[in-house]
């Protein structure tokens, strides 16, 4: 009795979920569509969706597909019907495409990671002939390695950047904020070597992690022997040139994903909570297929392919109309004044994350995107 009862809701869900997809196509959508190489699964999405990031919930409303997640260069996407999406498949001669073009990214997938602390870690502590910087092909030594062996490899890591929370009272101006870039040691120095344009207030925020930039890998040619606690290594592999106080971590085999799947967040963020922490390259302001770094990481509950859109903090503006134009803004009291609406920006999609801290890469959007830029669920309207 039950059974027939529950198949009637089932289709009836069904048909709610296929209408409200069948709202958020594009009115100009193409018939069909023969995926190309080069093409990524966001752009192919923007074929058909007014917003990319629903791809998933298409699919699934569409269950005949065996993985919609795979699609290769030569399939053939049908949408001749709003309610049901069709794959023709190619030759299969090529990898599936992506939901963003790895290339892009591979660096910062592969050579950044930021860890909660470093101090416990093993470091370089000196170079052969005493030089100061070592490349591929040198020697270098280190210390902490204890049970080093021949033939295991290390990725020498450098610690560059500390991030804190943004001060949302202070993040909107450049001037009262300072780089915290690390020295050797992952002390704090006056910026060089940036890899971010990464800007908090004086005193910081709440910790959220320390980022660490792989330089290149060693191999340990010969551990610590008789009373000294040295590893000798050897720099294997191009890369930036190590120095003293370099650390050295387990080369992982890929600690990445390779797939990402847009989607929204799991769960709403308080305001305030979720902030653009730096842009990549050191510039001030990034734009589409640039990297950014974000506030809110894994324990967020933020996972790879989650799709944020950015939004320019409102001013707040001295009500003109009601004091005057006489009156210095410090000497006008809070109920003269008005807080403007936040500013949309852009969309971005994280790639990687750690556990407060996420990258994330923009893919579309109208403004600029800025250190303090505040995140949001991507269907926001303010």
């Amino acid at each position: 009795m039950f059974k027939p009862i529950r198949a009637v809701v089932a289709a009836a869900l069904f048909t709610v979920a296929t209408y409200g997809l069948a709202a958020e196509m594009r009115g100009d959508h193409p018939d069909t569509y023969v995926v190309k190489r080069g093409d990524t699964l966001w752009d192919i999405a923007g074929k058909f969706l007014q917003k990319p990031w629903l791809w998933p919930e298409i699919w699934q409303a569409n269950p005949q597909i065996a993985n919609p997640h795979l699609i290769y260069p030569g399939d053939v996407i049908s949408l001749a019907y709003l309610n049901r999406v069709a794959v023709d498949p190619g030759p299969r001669e090529e990898a599936p495409i992506n939901a963003i073009p790895l290339a892009e990214i591979e660096p910062f997938l592969k050579n950044l990671r930021v860890v909660d602390s470093f101090e416990e870690m093993p470091y370089v502590v000196g170079l052969e002939e005493d030089r100061l910087r070592g490349a591929e092909g040198q020697v270098v030594y280190a210390k902490g390695l204890v049970a080093a062996q021949p033939g295991q490899r290390y990725a020498v890591v450098r610690p560059t950047v500390t991030y804190t929370t943004l001060d949302p009272e202070r993040c909107c101006g450049i001037s009262n904020r300072r780089p915290i870039d690390l020295d050797y040691r992952g002390h704090d120095i006056a910026g060089t070597e940036k890899m971010w344009n990464h800007m908090t207030p004086p005193g910081g925020g709440d910790f959220l992690g320390h980022e660490l930039m792989q330089q290149t890998v060693a191999t340990v040619t010969r551990g610590p022997a008789g009373q000294s606690d040295v590893t000798t290594l050897l720099v294997d592999d191009k890369g930036r040139e190590v120095r003293a106080g370099d650390r050295l971590i387990p080369v992982e085999a890929q600690p990445y994903d390779l797939q990402f799947i847009p989607h929204p967040p799991a769960q709403n963020l308080a305001y305030g909570q979720a902030k653009v922490l730096g842009v990549a390259d050191a510039v001030i302001t990034g734009g589409p297929r640039d990297v950014v770094a974000l506030s809110v990481g894994s324990l967020d509950g933020v996972d790879n392919g989650t799709v944020f859109s950015t939004w320019r903090v409102g001013s707040t503006a001295v009500d003109r109309v009601a004091v005057g134009n006489d009156r210095s803004p410090d000497a006008v009291g809070a109920g003269s004044k008005v807080r403007l609406p936040d500013e949309y920006t852009s969309h971005l999609m994280v790639f990687r994350t750690f556990d407060k801290v996420s990258y994330a890469l923009v893919m579309d959007g109208i403004r600029p995107v800025q250190v303090g830029q505040e995140l949001k669920h991507p269907d926001a309207a303010y």
